[in-house]
């Protein structure tokens, strides 16, 4: 598929003739919030969570949700081929005049895009993946601590510090050196039965995959801790898994220097993720 063909699949506040305004403030302040999910054969991959996710990032920022009805409406008059695609689904706070200040009579405004399904290479799922570490330090802001906003310049910045593409993702820390996530990913860290993800109150993004990681942790008899993580100890994890709502899992065999035996956590786990 072609870009223009890719790009071209969308619906702007249910319209796919529309365009977006240069007054929208998600362009002119990244002032919105995001998800990105599977449709299968014109179904969304475990829609309630996407959706329930979407009001709560919403509600973070105050920006009212469109409804569910109205949503699945847009997904199904986009995705009515019946293919397997990635759905994005946009939602912005919506047009006013320049400044900051936010009019009482604001409409949100609502954008949902199709495009084709990545290639992701075998190994990865097969053989593990690499990481890099990122030199740009996530800063603090606990108000928008797990929320998938618009504002992703960090991740842009960090996400240019590679060519190598045998690297699948960038490990971020935050500015006081905790491990926080990857660009695109969140990350678990595996000590004996014991299974730890990062604490996102003061940064990051609470991705669906992470959460349905840790409600099925009992699942492979693994207990899930939810705590602040240094680099150093992260190192010294029997097992390092990645996690999205596209690719599922992966396993991290080579990371800063070392490497880590082939195991089958992440395989278990993405199983579970697709299902």
């Amino acid at each position: 598929m072609n870009l223009e063909a890719q790009y071209n699949q969308y619906l702007i506040n249910g319209k796919p003739s529309a365009g977006l305004s240069v007054n929208d403030r998600g362009l002119a302040y990244g002032d919105g919030v995001f998800r990105t999910f599977l449709v299968n054969n014109g179904v969304p991959h475990h829609w309630e969570l996407q959706y329930q996710k979407l009001s709560q990032d919403c509600q973070a920022l105050g920006i009212s949700c469109p409804n569910n009805d109205v949503l699945t409406s847009d997904i199904k008059t986009l995705f009515n081929d019946g293919s397997d695609a990635v759905a994005k689904i946009i939602v912005t706070r919506g047009e006013s005049s320049r400044g900051y200040a936010v009019p009482d009579d604001i409409q949100t405004s609502r954008f949902v895009i199709k495009s084709a399904l990545p290639i992701y290479p075998l190994n990865n799922q097969t053989q593990g993946v690499k990481l890099h570490l990122c030199e740009l330090k996530l800063g603090l802001q606990p108000k928008f601590a797990g929320v998938k906003h618009l504002n992703r310049l960090e991740n842009v910045l960090a996400r240019m510090e590679w060519k190598d593409a045998s690297i699948a993702d960038g490990l971020l820390l935050d500015s006081n050196d905790n491990v926080i996530e990857c660009t695109m990913s969140n990350i678990f860290a595996r000590y004996g039965n014991e299974l730890i993800t990062p604490s996102l109150e003061e940064c990051g993004v609470a991705g669906i995959a992470r959460a349905r990681i840790i409600e099925n942790t009992k699942r492979f008899n693994l207990d899930i801790k939810i705590e602040a993580l240094k680099l150093n100890k992260l190192m010294q994890a029997d097992e390092i898994i990645i996690c999205n709502s596209l690719f599922g899992a992966w396993q991290v065999v080579s990371f800063n220097g070392k490497h880590w035996a082939k195991q089958v956590l992440d395989a278990q786990l993405r199983k579970m993720l697709m299902n």
